[in-house]
């Protein structure tokens, strides 16, 4: 490497050094990449990577939406109903609570893609039913922290994650499962058994396991003692009785996806719904229904994250009516929510686009790809570890893949490999990364709910994490997957 490249990875380090004592991650990623854009002699590109993703409608509008339908959901209590028929059967056998609380944080999250929002949601419910079966802070953090973070958004086609893969390779998010779900399912059922492990390890003798397990009165998730002895925890007393309809709410804009796009298209949606029809439209319809068909089959680049952002719609729409009560206050929280994602969201793929483009410019985006044409049996190991290292350090899964994605992409398209199954492999590592940071949203979160400490919460979920990571790679590499 020459001088600007060492020069280069000084400010890498420098920008990763920021991170670790605290300060905030979009100032770091972006005053990094106005460095390493002054040291490539170009200030440009940086300034044109934040306008141009700043008014990117393929983050805006899907992300937006969907913070703004999460906002709904825990605004109209919907999420609480969700949850409550998930956790039904998690309850009843106390062995079984561990890996079942991650399931059900992983299903959780799939929905509502924030996974603070899944925290924060999940918690209010499995807090006191494990507190009340006797687990420790610890413990309970964990599960919680595991199941909200490990990677059920990555099945929603509005995941940041996914748009960034997308806006590579030209796929639409619905089609993407495919490749997601061989990944994400050995890395949730590796980590999800070794943690199950590692707690009921770490329970025995543990002064905190008994504790909250004899309290009364409403709300506390406490039972009898002979509830307890057999296993059966009871679920805090809810403010109204479990509604069915309203459980379903939260899955409404995933249905829709699904039916509406690849592979299943069960139903189509009409272009003219979420794009201007294009000047050849009228022409096309005279000439015929053949020629009117095979101009709606050509979809416009915005269509999909469009679409994303119309079905969010649909669910805050069913939210309203599911909840008459609530429904003069759904538009408020809607854009309450829109506002977040694109406060929190939003501007650290702004940030770590740009920081992106600053590696580029230095050249050590070439360099690595160099490292992985002279050996091409480490674009998947790198793939998966490398967005996972710097997820680790940003606590953002979304800056890890918007900064890295790129750097796979082109040597997977040079080797002739699937770039998407790449950027499948780039979002899991990242979302392990998060989930193992202690710097990440999530993991304070779940620290505060639980009242456990966050390095602690890491040091629990890391192995797992690692574990269940090198079990993926390791399934790609011999071609399981």
């Amino acid at each position: 490497m020459d001088l600007t490249a060492w020069l280069a990875v000084v400010v890498i380090a420098l920008a990763v050094a920021g991170v670790i004592r605290g300060l905030d991650v979009r100032l770091v990623l972006f005053l990094a990449a106005l460095v390493l854009g002054g040291l490539a002699g170009d200030l440009a590109p940086i300034v044109r990577q934040f306008v141009a993703t700043f008014s990117d409608g393929k983050f805006v509008v899907p992300i937006c939406s969907a913070m703004g339908f999460a906002y709904v959901l825990k605004y109209t209590g919907c999420d609480q109903h969700l949850v409550r028929i998930l956790v039904e059967p998690v309850r009843r056998v106390r062995f079984l609570m561990v890996p079942g609380v991650v399931l059900v944080g992983f299903v959780v999250n799939v929905p509502v893609i924030s996974q603070t929002s899944t925290a924060v949601c999940l918690g209010t419910v499995v807090v006191p039913v494990m507190r009340a079966a006797g687990f420790s802070p610890l413990a309970i953090g964990a599960a919680l922290l595991l199941g909200a973070s490990v990677g059920g958004e990555l099945l929603n086609p509005g995941a940041p994650e996914l748009l960034t893969v997308s806006s590579l390779t030209k796929v639409p998010t619905t089609g993407m499962w495919q490749q997601i779900l061989p990944l994400v399912l050995p890395v949730l059922a590796v980590s999800t058994l070794v943690l199950w492990g590692m707690t009921a390890w770490g329970e025995r003798g543990d002064p905190h396991r008994k504790e909250s397990g004899t309290g009364t009165g409403r709300g506390t998730g406490a039972g009898t003692g002979e509830e307890q002895q057999a296993g059966f925890v009871p679920l805090p007393v809810p403010d109204e009785p479990l509604n069915p309809l309203k459980a379903l709410v939260p899955l409404v804009p995933l249905a829709l996806l699904f039916v509406t796009g690849p592979p299943l298209e069960l139903v189509s949606i009409p272009q003219r719904w979420a794009v201007v029809r294009p000047p050849e439209a009228p022409s096309a319809a005279v000439a015929g229904p053949a020629a009117a068909h095979a101009l709606e089959a050509k979809k416009d680049p915005v269509f999909s994250s469009r679409l994303i952002g119309l079905a969010m719609l649909v669910g805050v729409g069913v939210a309203a009516l599911a909840v008459p009560s609530k429904a003069k206050g759904c538009a408020r929280v809607f854009f309450e929510g829109a506002g977040y994602g694109f406060t929190h969201i939003v501007s650290l793929i702004v940030t770590a686009s740009c920081f992106g483009k600053g590696i580029e410019q230095v050249g050590l985006a070439d360099h690595l790809g160099d490292l992985i044409a002279a050996s091409p049996g480490l674009l998947q190991p790198l793939a998966g570890v490398v967005p996972c290292a710097f997820a680790f350090v940003s606590g953002s899964g979304m800056a890890s893949t918007q900064s890295l994605y790129g750097f796979f992409y082109y040597p997977a398209v040079e080797l002739s490999q699937d770039p998407v199954e790449v950027g499948a492999m780039v979002s899991v590592g990242s979302a392990a990364g998060r989930t193992m940071s202690p710097v990440a949203a999530v993991t304070l979160m779940c620290a505060t709910l639980t009242g456990a400490k966050p390095f602690d919460l890491v040091r629990r979920v890391g192995p797992p994490l690692v574990a269940g990571l090198a079990a993926a790679i390791a399934l790609r590499v011999m071609g399981v997957v």
